[in-house]
């Protein structure tokens, strides 16, 4: 993720001047706003879900325009918290009661990773109260833990055309 994203303003490196995101771009950042405070979803869950692109193209998107969403909610597979990103990120988890797993002492920097068992989220449809609710991906849920999420989350329309987001 670029720097954009974690202070809101832009170095004037962002992306070229186009009127309108890109399609893709829009589809990416309307999964991440879907995404409940407190759960996360991989950028390969929300490739896979919008059956198009792969991690690297959804990370691309984010470092783009991520700044507009939760881009906290998007993370690495493995949980492990984004180099120049993790004290601000780790703000938002907190704030959220987004499940984390401490570092151990030999850990450097001891910065936490999430617990994708607990955090992860499915797509489905998100109870009160966020992580721990029983709902998917929570303690005593049936969420897909470590593998691919199944998909719940509503269809998106080839084709449609929603507001475009100010850019950073």
């Amino acid at each position: 993720m670029s720097q954009d994203q974690t202070d809101g303003g832009g170095s004037g490196a962002g992306p070229p001047d186009h009127p309108e995101l890109p399609e893709y771009a829009e589809r990416v950042l309307d999964v991440a706003e879907l995404i409940p405070p407190g759960r996360v979803m991989t950028y390969g869950d929300i490739a896979e879900w919008l059956g198009e692109g792969g991690p690297r193209q959804v990370g691309r998107v984010m470092a783009l325009y991520g700044a507009a969403v939760p881009w906290w909610r998007v993370v690495r597979a493995d949980g492990t918290l984004l180099p120049a990103h993790e004290l601000r990120a780790l703000e938002h988890y907190r704030a959220e009661a987004t499940p984390l797993r401490e570092a151990s002492r030999l850990t450097e920097g001891h910065v936490p990773r999430i617990d994708m068992r607990r955090a992860r989220w499915d797509g489905g449809h998100a109870k009160e109260g966020g992580p721990g609710d029983g709902g998917p991906g929570g303690p005593g849920g049936d969420g897909p833990g470590e593998e691919a999420h199944t998909g719940q989350l509503p269809p998106c329309a080839p084709g449609r055309s929603g507001p475009t987001r100010p850019r950073t």
